[in-house]
């Protein structure tokens, strides 16, 4: 296949995939090479990203590196068989790769659990609200780039409504709560869209109030991306400059762990509602 120009951050995981096989199996890239009959370039190529991979291809590769998980072979045959671009792909140089990457990941997503300290949920977010978040970048984005960046966030919520809608679970503190962007009408506009999202089966929303005192990575605002097998996990965190996307084995136990303390310190669903309506009150 011919070199990809730009990768993406499920296109790398792939081949990321493929050389955690290969090494589990303690094979070097010239031993692999001999056994698949492959160049080595090519292997490394395909392990970088690089190149795509068939889905036959990687169930040879596996088949050779005898990897016993038939479940995880599986999830990286049906990564390798995507052909088809998403929706955000049509904000290809427009917005940035991280924007795109994350979308992705939402899409081919078989659960999600964020946790969110200064900002509503992006899948949560009215258009209002997205607006008035996007006002307060550095340089301020102009206005035909604020339109396509409102425009891409609003497009994510996409994932809650398809036929198969994504289990989500948000654990939002009060600090977010009670941030106000735009003016008191956008708060109290999505504190209502907030209590309204929070009534669909696929979300459970949980507030994280002030007297729940500290928790796991408190600086921090992450999703928790679940893939179709546990090793095909991400974690998006947010930076100030963007963001980064962890699958190392060690951050995603960190971070179950992480999210798992930080629920069982958020309130419960109905107290959560209760909690978000009388913060309304005080917009």
């Amino acid at each position: 296949m011919p070199p990809r120009k730009l990768l993406t951050v499920r296109q790398r995981r792939l081949g990321s995939e493929l050389r955690r096989v290969r090494e589990h199996a303690g094979l070097t890239l010239a031993q692999a090479a001999e056994r698949l009959g492959a160049d080595r370039t090519a292997i490394s190529n395909t392990e970088s990203g690089r190149f795509g991979v068939s889905p036959q291809r990687v169930r040879a590769w596996a088949d050779h590196y005898q990897c016993p998980d038939a479940a995880y072979v599986d999830a990286l045959a049906a990564m390798a068989a995507e052909r088809v671009s998403g929706w955000w792909e049509h904000h290809r140089g427009e917005l940035s790769s991280d924007a795109l990457d994350l979308a992705e990941l939402e899409h081919h997503a078989a659960a999600i659990r964020s946790v969110q300290v200064m900002y509503m949920p992006g899948l949560l977010q009215t258009e209002d609200y997205a607006r008035s978040v996007f006002a307060e970048s550095v340089p301020p984005p102009d206005p035909a780039r604020q339109r396509r960046q409102v425009s891409h966030r609003l497009q994510r919520r996409d994932v809650l409504d398809r036929q198969d809608p994504l289990a989500c679970v948000f654990l939002i503190h009060e600090a977010a709560l009670r941030m106000t962007y735009g003016n008191p009408a956008v708060a109290r506009g999505q504190l209502a869209h907030l209590l309204q999202e929070s009534d669909r089966d696929n979300v459970t929303v949980r507030a994280i109030p002030f007297a729940a005192g500290g928790f796991p990575f408190a600086s921090s605002s992450a999703h928790y991306v679940y893939g179709p097998v546990q090793q095909l996990d991400t974690v998006q965190v947010d930076t100030a400059t963007g963001s980064s996307f962890l699958d190392a084995e060690t951050s995603l136990v960190n971070w179950r762990v992480a999210l798992d303390r930080t629920e069982e310190r958020s309130l419960d669903p109905v107290r959560s509602r209760d909690f978000i309506r009388k913060i309304a009150q005080q917009v």
